[in-house]
């Protein structure tokens, strides 16, 4: 962790065993007196109950924000959790905010502590997505999904003893959202070739090298062993720097993540349950890969040809050299202990069908070769 640790973008940024118990001293060090801790029933039960202890025993003033469920049984980044944080904190006495938990309680707390100008901690609960240093909150408003700006942790716990007792689920869909870059990665370059959208090699470089880290060592997280815990949380956490880096979501979000974004605007809309996002991520990889590949390297097209193709064919092949195939991204999911298929999420054929359609729809100033095919 020592080379990350060492940049710039946090006051502090702790991956061991025992991390949780650097929090209490970080905040009196900063004279934060005043805080609140969010948690939702899970996380409080991994590592919010012996934080608020903790935090308690310093001296330290702690309103508990439990967020609670919406309607489908999970806790959603929605306008019904933001209000019931910003409601827990109070104006001018609040001095930080903590977020003890994964993606969605981070996503909540980001925005609430940009919104108020009140900084946040980061305490991970496991290690299933790259967004815990985002500088962006994707959240459910009226049931779209939008990115909106928010603000990155001051600080980041992430203790090991917590990260390794996390459901394998979580640990999986965070190896997903990791496999999702080999598209990013390849949508990006498509996107500069094509469109002239910005390009950042460093950021690229960065998320590249994490993505290899988490292939290479599949089977040990999928083990759950210190070593693969550590690698897949430092991995999450550099893809997040690259984009805290280049400013944008382009080094880890592409089609695949445009895919799963419109199937969870769908499953709200039918009342289901979330699918965790780093398990949609990482079935669409295998399916923008399939697509892809069928596309530049046999010209099986949706639609017809796209005028990117005929120009840039022999680019587009060698840059998609590098994206394993369907086969290949659907075994190192099942390495990892997540769901491999659309069968296993849920995903029935006519969503699916829709989704390759529309989804490009999603994010319309991305230009991905998803979006070219359907436009061709």
């Amino acid at each position: 962790m020592s080379k990350i640790s060492e940049l710039p973008f946090f006051e502090s940024l702790v991956l061991e065993a025992g991390a949780l118990n650097q929090v209490a001293p970080f905040l009196v060090k900063h004279g934060s007196k005043r805080l609140v801790l969010a948690a939702d029933g899970n996380t409080y039960e991994a590592a919010g109950r012996d934080l608020e202890l903790m935090l308690r025993e310093a001296g330290l003033e702690v309103t508990l924000c439990l967020l609670e469920p919406a309607g489908t049984g999970d806790v959603v980044a929605d306008e019904a959790a933001i209000v019931q944080l910003l409601l827990a904190i109070e104006p001018g006495l609040t001095d930080a905010l903590i977020a003890a938990g994964s993606g969605t309680i981070h996503d909540i707390v980001r925005f609430a502590g940009h919104r108020s100008g009140i900084p946040f901690i980061s305490v991970p609960t496991a290690p299933s997505v790259d967004g815990f240093t985002s500088a962006g909150a994707p959240l459910i408003i009226r049931g779209i999904k939008k990115t909106v700006p928010a603000v990155p942790p001051t600080a980041i716990f992430a203790d090991l003893n917590i990260l390794m007792k996390a459901p394998q689920s979580l640990v999986a869909a965070g190896f997903g959202d990791m496999l999702g870059k080999y598209t990013s990665l390849f949508d990006w370059k498509f996107s500069r070739l094509t469109a002239g959208e910005p390009y950042n090699e460093q950021a690229a470089l960065i998320t590249e090298r994490a993505l290899n880290s988490c292939v290479k060592h599949a089977r040990e997280i999928g083990q759950r062993t210190e070593e693969g815990i550590t690698v897949l949380m430092t991995a999450l956490i550099e893809s997040g720097i690259a984009m805290l880096l280049f400013g944008q979501s382009h080094p880890a979000s592409g089609a695949e993540h445009h895919l799963s974004h419109y199937w969870e605007m769908e499953f709200l809309r039918r009342g289901h349950r979330a699918l965790l996002h780093g398990a949609k991520v990482g079935v669409a990889c295998a399916e923008i890969s399939r697509l892809y590949h069928a596309a530049a390297d046999s010209g099986m097209y949706p639609a017809g040809e796209p005028e990117a193709l005929r120009q840039h064919g022999e680019q587009v092949r060698a840059w998609l050299a590098d994206v394993p195939s369907e086969a290949e991204i659907r075994e190192l999911l099942r390495q990892a202990g997540g769901p491999s298929s659309l069968e296993e999420l849920g995903i029935d054929g006519e969503l699916f069908t829709r989704s390759l359609n529309e989804a490009h729809i999603v994010r319309m100033n991305r230009h991905t070769l998803l979006r070219a095919l359907n436009e061709a």
